[in-house]
C-alpha cells in the first residue's frame, strides 16, 4: 500500500463565495499554500496528495506551476475531492457542471481518482426520494469520472443524508459508484469502521484514514484517538484493496506537518 496525505489540514475547508449565488461556481477550498502543503507532505514521508477541486482551479490557467510543485516535491496528485447537494432537481445540471470541471482538472493534473461527498439534508426532513435522487446523481458522477479516465468513489460525511450505517445501507444499492470509507466520519456517524469496510469490501475504490475522540467529536492524527486501526488495516487488507491510503485531518491546532509525521509513523508501524 502507498501512503498519501490530504492538503485540507493546511488551512481547513471553506467554500468559494461565488457559490452562494451561483451553484456552478462553488468549489471546496483550503486557504493554505499548496506549495507549502505539498512540500510538508513530501517531507513527512508521503508520496501522494489529495486536493480540493477549488485549489486545482487556482492553477487552471497556469498548470505548469502546480505540475512543477508536485514534481519538485516528488509526489503525485492521487485524488481530487468535491461534492454537491445532489437531491435538488433544478440545480443538479449546474452541480454536474462543477463535477465535470473537477474531473477535467483532476485529469489535467494526472490524478487517478475523483472523490465526492454530498446529499443535502432538507429543512423539512429527508425523504425516501432523496436517496434515489442521490443514487441516480452519483451514477452520473461515475459516468463523468470514467469519461475523464478517473475512478469515482462516494465519501459518507457528517452533515449529509449518509451519516449513519442505516443511511449508508439505504444508499449503496441505489448507485454503482465506488466507496471511500472515511474512518472517523464513519465512527462519528455510529458505525464500526472495520465492520463497514468488510461489509462493502468489493466497493472500496479509495480510503481516508483519520482518528477520532468520540467524546469531543474531534478528529485527530492516527493513533491519537479511540479507533481500532489494527482491525481497520486488517479489514482493508482482507478486502483486497492494495493501493493508496490517504491520511486526512480536517483541522489541527498545531503544526500540520507535525500531525502528518505522527500519522505516518503510526501507520508505518502498523503496516510493517
Amino acid at each position: 500500500m502507498k501512503l498519501g496525505y490530504c492538503t485540507i489540514t493546511w488551512g481547513g475547508v471553506v467554500g468559494h463565495p461565488a457559490g452562494v449565488t451561483s451553484v456552478k461556481d462553488l468549489f471546496y477550498l483550503t486557504h493554505g499554500s499548496m506549495d507549502g502543503a505539498v512540500k510538508d507532505i513530501a517531507a513527512a514521508g508521503y508520496h501522494g496528495v489529495e486536493m480540493f477541486d477549488g485549489n486545482l482551479a487556482e492553477y487552471e490557467d497556469k498548470p505548469e506551476q502546480l505540475r512543477g510543485i508536485l514534481e519538485k516535491a516528488g509526489v503525485s496528485l492521487v485524488s481530487v475531492y468535491t461534492g454537491a447537494n445532489f437531491i435538488y432537481a433544478d440545480i443538479l445540471p449546474d452541480e454536474l457542471h462543477r463535477i465535470q470541471r473537477a474531473a477535467d482538472l483532476a485529469a489535467t493534473f494526472g490524478a487517478e481518482r475523483l472523490v465526492v461527498g454530498g446529499g443535502a439534508r432538507r429543512a423539512a426532513g429527508t425523504t425516501e426520494e432523496d436517496y434515489q435522487r442521490l443514487g441516480d446523481a452519483l451514477d452520473r458522477v461515475t459516468d463523468i469520472a470514467e469519461a475523464a479516465g478517473l475512478s469515482a468513489s462516494y465519501h459518507p460525511h457528517l452533515g449529509t443524508i449518509v451519516e449513519s450505517p442505516d443511511e449508508l445501507e439505504r444508499l449503496m444499492p441505489l448507485t454503482r459508484i465506488g466507496f471511500c470509507p472515511d474512518t472517523a466520519h464513519l465512527a462519528a456517524g455510529g458505525a464500526d469502521p472495520a465492520a463497514t469496510i468488510r461489509k462493502y469490501r468489493e466497493r472500496i475504490h479509495h480510503v481516508h484514514l483519520k482518528d477520532l475522540d468520540k467524546e469531543t467529536f474531534s478528529f485527530l492524527p492516527l493513533g491519537q484517538g479511540e479507533l481500532n486501526f489494527p482491525d481497520i488495516i486488517q479489514a482493508i487488507k482482507e478486502s483486497g484493496y492494495d493501493s493508496w491510503l490517504m491520511v486526512e485531518l480536517d483541522e489541527y491546532g498545531g503544526d500540520p506537518r507535525a500531525a502528518a509525521e505522527i500519522s505516518r509513523k503510526y501507520l508505518e508501524e502498523l503496516l510493517h
